[in-house]
């Protein structure tokens, strides 16, 4: 990292379980939301709420769930990739990672919406962080393997591809319409855009290195 660059000067490495952090708050803001539903009307991102004026939805919308298993299936994305991550990257890298791309991915679906006319759309979820997280893990650790459903090893480069690939599928052609695929992909999209521009790391050299 070039110390001389604002964009790319480092962190002082600390790892203070942030992660962990992350996964307490998302699991406090679903019980209040539990307890108080119309929380969702101000925590979710809505393109007409956005614009009378509740500015901070591209923040919380990443920390507000539909209902368990939307949570449960985040969280468990974070548990397992996040811890790693930020014992690599250290704890406030890590946070800025993952508040940022998280924002960037909310904020870019938002103009999509806005552009669109779909001002009645409710984003919600950790979904754009984790594709973020699991990107920098496969470009971080590419020769690890991720065991899906605990039994099948995929190298970690070839399940983000799998994963990419699925959600354009699914964006392209309208499928599972209710998962918002777009919010998935720009996760990953400025996931890689971080990693090109805070550590000059192209992630495509490090998923799909030359033989």
């Amino acid at each position: 990292m070039d110390r001389n660059s604002v964009i790319r000067r480092p962190f002082r490495y600390t790892n203070r379980n942030y992660s962990l952090y992350l996964i307490a708050a998302n699991i406090a803001v679903f019980a209040l939301t539990w307890i108080f539903p119309r929380l969702y009307e101000w925590l979710a991102l809505n393109p007409a709420y956005f614009l009378s004026g509740r500015l901070w939805q591209p923040f919380t919308y990443m920390f507000t769930h539909e209902n368990l298993s939307h949570l449960l299936f985040n969280m468990l994305g974070l548990l397992f990739f996040a811890p790693q991550i930020e014992r690599e990257m250290g704890s406030r890298e890590f946070l800025l990672y993952y508040l940022l791309t998280g924002f960037l991915a909310g904020f870019f679906s938002f103009v999509v919406y806005f552009a669109t006319g779909a001002f009645n759309v409710f984003l919600l979820g950790a979904s754009g962080c984790v594709f973020a997280v699991l990107l920098a893990f496969a470009v971080l650790f590419p020769k690890a393997d991720i065991y899906v459903f605990g039994i099948l090893p995929v190298r970690a480069p070839i399940l983000v591809t799998i994963y990419a690939l699925m959600e354009i599928v699914d964006q392209a052609f309208g499928l599972n319409n209710a998962i918002a695929h777009l919010t998935h992909l720009s996760g990953l999209a400025f996931g890689w855009i971080y990693f090109l521009a805070r550590f000059g790391v192209n992630p495509f050299r490090r998923l799909f290195p030359r033989r």
